[in-house]
């Protein structure tokens, strides 16, 4: 019971409480404009443009928070707000994506590493479903070894690519913080929301990461 509190239901509390407060904060920080009225497509334009990045579309999506890079379709996607907003979350959302888009022009090997996992990380996804209710499903030892090898396997693929999620979320943040002030697009006393907005975000990798070691940590005690 010990090791389930610590491993799973701890990294599980802390993940919620992760989501929580990122969506807590970009609320916070959508509400409040910057001073130049720049939208987050007008951001992310100015900051891949500075990159000399001339060959990536960015379009609207709807949702909140559904913002995203797509390296292979070279597309960059903003959420509505973001895309006509000019708060600072928008921006900041903005140019984190923008950031990598850079990461994508310079080959920023973090980011071509976690692209390349991103196949066989689904596959592993798609097998959650055994991997959590195999229990209920098939009977006897054999069996049960079986589910606990499996979960070995995915939680230790989900959790190398959580691992190598780090850097390239951390660097397209990184590289957003800098070029925003840089560009002018915001004053350095705007940036407060800017990184808070961000580094809330970043978190979220963060406890995704925990849950999945979490995981791949309690499979590994089961075998013993």
């Amino acid at each position: 019971m010990t090791t389930f509190l610590v491993l799973i239901i701890i990294p599980l509390v802390v993940g919620i409480w992760a989501q929580i407060k990122v969506k807590g904060t970009y609320q916070r920080f959508s509400q409040i404009a910057s001073r130049g009225r720049i939208t987050g497509r007008e951001a992310a334009a100015a900051v891949m443009a500075k990159a000399g990045i001339r060959d990536v579309q960015i379009v609207e999506c709807r949702g909140t928070l559904t913002d995203h890079y797509d390296p292979t379709h070279k597309r960059l996607a903003l959420s509505s707000a973001n895309f006509h907003g000019t708060s600072l979350a928008a921006l900041g959302v903005a140019a984190h994506e923008a950031g990598h888009a850079i990461q994508d022009a310079v080959e920023y090997k973090p980011l071509k590493t976690r692209m390349a996992l991103v196949p066989v990380t689904t596959f592993a996804s798609q097998l959650l479903p055994i991997v959590m209710f195999g229990g209920f499903l098939f009977a006897g030892p054999h069996a049960g070894m079986m589910i606990i090898n499996m979960g070995i396997l995915v939680y230790l693929i989900l959790t190398l690519f959580q691992l190598v999620t780090l850097p390239v979320e951390f660097d397209a943040s990184r590289r957003a913080k800098a070029e925003l002030v840089g560009l002018g697009i915001v004053d350095r006393d705007e940036m407060v929301g800017v990184n808070k907005t961000l580094d809330a975000a970043a978190f979220t990798y963060v406890a995704a990461f925990v849950s999945s070691l979490g995981w791949l940590l309690y499979f590994l005690a089961a075998r013993r």
